[in-house]
């Protein structure tokens, strides 16, 4: 199905807000970088540059966070973390199931001598009061801390995802000095956004943002803001894709260099983010990210961007909802396609195996091959019976 706007126009419509105004209220340093064309040879960091480091309070919680935090999730080498904190990054995100919880226990030895200065936050999946609490005190002991700062109630999709005794048991470990602030995770659409705008249970809240995604987010995104909510942005790399190494055959297809760095600093222009969480595996991904709060976004990061989304446009699922109950199958194509992303874009082929064995049961029994017909068709162009194939290839 051909998109309804092209992508190019699509991107510009993000780029509406004025940038020198947008980052000077946030305080942002502004240098500019010309109007240069994309470039096939990498991005160098210039010798010697020193860490400039921006700052936002995150909502109502008077936490000053760096722009650019750290998304533990996928990073197995603690020295990543370490030299992170040494930098000067604040703001480090976990989550109890993230590498069956020996995330927290790496995360907490690398941060332990930085514990003071820095914002830690952990999250749970769990959907009860009593395991939420048991969850919370496996993770302080992981961590080796007496408290986080920010429990987050992870990837809640729904409304029905959140009942009060989930919002009790963050209220409880509020009173109990274990949490300094409650959050809640998403995926999901901008209307579980404005749920949460309305329900005011909420502190922080962490969620997908990135330059490929609807602007109708900005609009979500906006509401819970005006709500002194601090707004985490997550997926800010719009799939990743950094990670796919030049002799992947799907490099060429994938990869832009300096689209990773751009999408970075596109997110950090908006307003209305606190903090983002972008992954970091190695030090020179951790490099990259910290330019980007030294660089503000120009005409050649929109070019970059422009044509970077023009080449994930079939593959990359923007979270919309609007597949969602349309597969004649009733498979969660959203969810499928997010999981595909871990694999494909991060190269974590046993996170991805592992969160679809989370799906329900009949997406292993299931294959898009089998029917005449794709009953799904994507706004924005992803070519869903193709990528659904392909998850179930991999993981069924």
């Amino acid at each position: 199905m051909k998109p309804k706007t092209s992508r190019r126009a699509f991107l510009s419509a993000g780029l509406i807000l004025p940038v020198v105004g947008a980052t000077s209220r946030m305080g942002f340093a502004s240098s500019g970088l010309g109007l240069l064309q994309p470039s096939d040879k990498p991005l160098e960091k210039p010798a010697g540059s020193p860490v400039k480091l921006d700052y936002r309070t995150l909502g109502k919680t008077g936490l000053k966070v760096t722009t650019v935090g750290f998304g533990c999730m996928i990073t197995s080498d603690p020295s990543v973390v370490t030299r992170a904190a040494d930098l000067g990054i604040t703001y480090f995100d976990t989550a109890r199931g993230y590498q069956h919880g020996n995330n927290e226990r790496m995360v907490g030895a690398a941060l332990a001598a930085k514990r003071k200065q820095i914002v830690l936050s952990t999250k749970s999946p769990a959907g009860d009061k009593a395991s939420l609490l048991k969850d919370l005190d496996t993770s302080l002991s992981e961590l080796k801390t007496d408290y986080v700062d920010i429990w987050y109630l992870h990837a809640k999709d729904k409304p029905s995802d959140i009942r009060d005794d989930m919002i009790e048991a963050q209220q409880i470990a509020k009173q109990q000095g274990k949490i300094r602030f409650a959050g809640m995770s998403t995926h999901a659409l901008p209307a579980q956004l404005e749920w949460t705008a309305q329900k005011k249970a909420f502190d922080v809240v962490l969620t997908v943002y990135n330059f490929a995604m609807d602007p109708a987010m900005d609009k979500a995104i906006a509401t819970v803001a005006a709500t002194g909510t601090g707004v985490v942005a997550m997926k800010v790399m719009a799939g990743g894709f950094r990670s796919v190494k030049p002799t992947d055959p799907v490099f060429e297809k994938l990869h832009r260099d300096g689209a990773m760095l751009s999408a970075l600093k596109w997110v950090l222009k908006r307003p209305n983010i606190g903090t983002t969480i972008p992954s970091m595996t190695d030090m020179d991904q951790l490099d990259e990210n910290l330019r980007a709060m030294s660089e503000s976004f120009s005409a050649r990061d929109e070019k970059i961007l422009s044509a970077h989304l023009e080449q994930i446009q079939p593959l990359y699922c923007r979270m919309c909802g609007k597949c969602e109950g349309t597969c004649q199958k009733g498979l969660q194509v959203a969810d499928t396609l997010r999981i595909l992303t871990y694999a494909d874009g991060y190269r974590q082929f046993a996170l991805a195996r592992e969160r679809f064995q989370e799906l329900p049961a009949h997406h292993a029994a299931v294959r898009c091959g089998d029917c005449a017909e794709c009953t799904v068709q994507c706004p924005f162009g992803v070519r869903v019976s193709d990528r659904m194939a392909r998850a179930q290839e991999l993981f069924a």
